[in-house]
């Protein structure tokens, strides 16, 4: 039985994530931008710039969703409307047009940078494999850093849902931050 050539392989629809990527030498000096997207073309956009050259990183969580039918897993991007991005900000007409990239967060005119541990805290949790989800942006609460377990060296803050602590990391710029479930006794006060 012949294939149909208008069909597409499976493998080619799946959506490309793109993890935090390990850098070295001149392009780990500079620094991550977080780029406003259009709205659903987080994935589009970091695909435009890596095919520029340009460091995207779009970190992802799996969303389950109920239809009337079944359930779909799939995943979302943690900061809707955000992708992050490395590239010198003095040379940032390629990043403002690239499809999807609507601007460059910052003051004013001036791109704000994103602060690496911020970033890397992000990564730590994300590679961990404890569940995540994004969760509203916290202006007070209790720092704390992770003692043991696989997120040791994070710092965030905690807070509590139904009866489980959760450690949230934010994003300051973004004003948009992700929780991840977690042992009480994994954690240290600042």
């Amino acid at each position: 039985m012949q294939l149909d050539q208008r069909f597409v392989p499976l493998e080619k629809l799946t959506p490309q994530v793109f993890p935090l990527p390990k850098l070295a030498g001149a392009e780990a000096a500079l620094p991550w931008f977080a780029l406003r997207t259009r709205s659903n073309f987080e994935k589009l956009a970091a695909t435009a710039l890596e095919n520029k050259g340009l460091t995207p990183y779009l970190p992802t969580y799996k969303n389950r969703r109920r239809w009337s039918d079944r359930v779909v897993v799939s995943d979302s991007p943690l900061f809707q409307g955000y992708v992050f991005c490395r590239f010198d900000p003095l040379n940032r007409l390629p990043v403002l047009t690239t499809t999807g990239v609507i601007s460059i967060v910052g003051c004013g005119t001036e791109p704000a940078a994103i602060d690496d541990q911020e970033i890397e805290s992000i990564d730590a949790i994300l590679r961990s494999g404890l569940a995540t989800e994004p969760c509203p942006f916290l202006r007070e609460g209790q720092r704390v850093r992770v003692r043991r377990g696989s997120l040791a060296g994070v710092e965030g803050m905690l807070t509590k849902k139904k009866s489980d602590f959760r450690l949230v990391i934010s994003v300051t710029m973004l004003q948009r931050s992700i929780s991840v479930e977690i042992d009480r006794e994994w954690i240290e006060v600042l």
